[in-house]
């Protein structure tokens, strides 16, 4: 009887649980499997916090956001000492295969385990931020979307009554997908990304147009990492929402206010899109285990699910597709 070991690494996502799910509603109903949820990602392997996944512990777990399991990041290569122990442990509990679920710096070091230390391992693709190579989407993305679109629908109303420019500072992990899809959807006046520094002078420029033709509110959306062209300080704790809000209220005269979603934007409930993506890419990590084809990351390429090897995953960003950016650009002002 096999046993596979699943954590949960980096930060929590709506949709964890539903992957969760599908591994072991069908990995312990077909295929026999045992099942140990590994507590607290990489922390847990280290210290052996594990426990027996059944059919009854994963029952109800679907519509719930973050992980069962607990999350952390904590680096399981930081020492030889920490690698040993993750070796003991994967002997001690008798796993033969690891289904990690991550991001970018849990998946790099999921690719280090299996390529110099020999570890089995399948990868599933987690982030809000959708910046890992080689998939169309991450599980988690979607839902933060949802969340930003709904926070734009709710802000226009508000901006609109008071003929205010409110400016959205939204996460990305360095990278502007969630900026680009929540505000194409909701309808925003102007995205600022990391991968465009802007011209502070050219959303003076695109705000005034607006307000000239009528249109005296604004909802601009900027990606926490976005930055101008212009040497313009931004103070970490205030951020980039903060300092824009402040120089377009100085600038133009318009009155200006920042919101910073946060947290908000990976917690909550996933949607129907985000359930079916974490049950797909859960089922065909199972698959993959049958068939013991390990070293990869299951991977949404248009309408299938495919392993791509984790020797392909690069550990930077993916940034967003220039196609996607120009359909917004075309709204702004």
């Amino acid at each position: 009887m096999k046993t596979i070991g699943i954590l949960t690494g980096g930060g929590d996502c709506p949709g964890l649980n539903a992957a969760i799910r599908a591994i072991v509603r069908k990995g312990a109903n077909v295929y026999d499997y045992n099942i140990l949820g590994i507590k607290f990602g990489w922390s847990g392997l280290l210290d052996g916090v594990v426990e027996p996944l059944t059919i009854y512990s994963v029952s109800g777990i679907l519509p719930k956001g973050g992980t069962i399991l607990g999350i952390s990041r904590v680096d399981p290569l930081a020492s030889d000492e920490n690698i040993q122990r993750v070796k003991n442990n994967i002997r001690k509990y008798g796993i033969d295969v690891l289904v990690v679920m991550g991001g970018i710096i849990t998946i790099s070091k999921a690719r280090t385990l299996y390529e110099e230390h020999n570890i089995p391992i399948i990868c599933i693709p987690k982030t809000i931020d959708n910046n890992i190579m080689a998939t169309d989407y991450s599980i988690g993305f979607d839902t933060s979307v949802q969340v930003v679109t709904d926070a734009i629908d709710r802000l226009h109303t508000t901006a609109e009554s008071h003929d205010r420019v409110l400016v959205l500072e939204v996460m990305g992990g360095g990278t502007g997908w969630i900026a680009t899809f929540g505000g194409l959807a909701g309808g925003a006046d102007l995205i600022l990304i990391p991968e465009h520094k802007f011209d502070i002078d050219e959303v003076y420029k695109l705000l005034k147009k607006r307000h000239n033709r009528g249109k005296n509110f604004s909802i601009v959306v900027v990606a926490e990492k976005a930055r101008p062209k212009q040497d313009i300080k931004v103070a970490k704790r205030r951020g980039i929402a903060k300092a824009l809000s402040k120089l377009i209220e100085k600038q133009l005269g318009y009155e200006s206010r920042s919101v910073v979603l946060g947290h908000i934007q990976r917690g909550g409930t996933p949607t129907a899109f985000d359930r079916i993506l974490a049950t797909r890419f859960g089922l065909a990590a199972l698959e993959l285990i049958k068939e013991e084809k390990f070293g990869v990351m299951v991977a949404l390429q248009g309408r299938n699910i495919i392993p791509v090897p984790l020797s392909e995953i690069k550990a930077i960003p993916m940034p967003v597709a220039e196609e996607f950016y120009n359909i917004a650009e075309t709204f702004f002002g």
